[in-house]
């Protein structure tokens, strides 16, 4: 418990700051919507954008002149920036005491190793739906102008629930290269690499409907918000497949953390 709360505690800076950085993106981004709201004329100046640009984007599978159609478009950026933050999290709760040089008191500590990981990871996870619930209720508070209806609701909740996969995909990912990896800056650079590699393929796969196989290698695929709200369900297969992966990355987390060596 008392790993826990230290962790908390030093986590509770960063999470002020990503809760402010969403908030200020909820912000604005309405404030850009209100041009759209009940303005078909607006969407003429879609119409000069690149076609393989609002493909990539699934820019053309929503009305932007509605409250859905605008949370339509920004369930991708709310789904890297949560993706990011879990990532940083999910890496600074283990590799932080290397930067910090306490790792030979973290891994001398009277407590297991398993113990350790699992306290740092449920600290992260934490902040991880702090930081989701605060996404939530911003978007909530920003739609009420625009008379929002009961699919709306739907297709926010339904959002927030990929957002958490999401998070919960990168979080293991981040603790898993914080622990296999022998210095904390590389595995950090390395999990922000790995999760804009994924955001990028994922546009990239949004060009062409032929590489719609490439999207099984990414995360911000695996729940689209187009399709989110044309079926109002996630695919069960991308929840499975998502539980696999952090499965295989916790596993290998406490696997290699478990033998870990003192790199002082």
């Amino acid at each position: 418990m008392n790993i826990f709360l230290r962790e908390l505690r030093a986590n509770l800076k960063s999470l002020l700051i990503w809760c402010g950085i969403v908030v200020l993106f909820t912000l604005v981004g309405y404030s850009k919507f209100s041009a759209y709201y009940n303005n078909p004329e607006m969407l003429a100046i879609l119409d000069t954008l690149p076609k393989a640009m609002l493909s990539a984007l699934s820019v053309n599978a929503f009305n932007l002149t509605t409250v859905t159609g605008f949370f339509g478009i920004m369930v991708v950026y709310f789904g890297l920036i949560l993706s990011i933050a879990a990532a940083m999290w999910g890496n600074g709760v283990i590799a932080k005491e290397e930067r910090d040089k306490t790792v030979e008191f973290a891994l001398t500590l009277p407590v297991s190793r398993t113990r350790l990981v699992t306290a740092k990871l449920l600290a992260a996870l934490v902040d991880c739906l702090v930081l989701l619930g605060v996404t939530w209720g911003a978007t909530l508070v920003g739609a009420r102008s625009y008379q929002p209806d009961a699919a709306f609701f739907r297709y926010v909740a339904l959002g927030m629930l990929s957002f958490g996969i999401e998070q919960v995909i990168f979080l293991a990912l981040g603790i898993f290269l914080g622990c296999a990896m022998r210095k904390h800056k590389q595995s950090g650079s390395v999990a922000i690499w790995v999760l804009l590699g994924t955001y990028f393929l994922s546009v990239f796969v949004g060009l062409d409907q032929k590489l719609d196989w490439l999207k099984y290698l990414t995360p911000f695929k695996y729940f689209d918000g187009a399709q989110i709200l044309r079926d109002s369900r996630l695919e069960i297969g991308f929840v499975l497949l998502s539980a696999a992966l952090v499965a295989a990355f916790l596993g290998g987390a406490y696997a290699t953390y478990a033998k870990r060596d003192l790199y002082l």
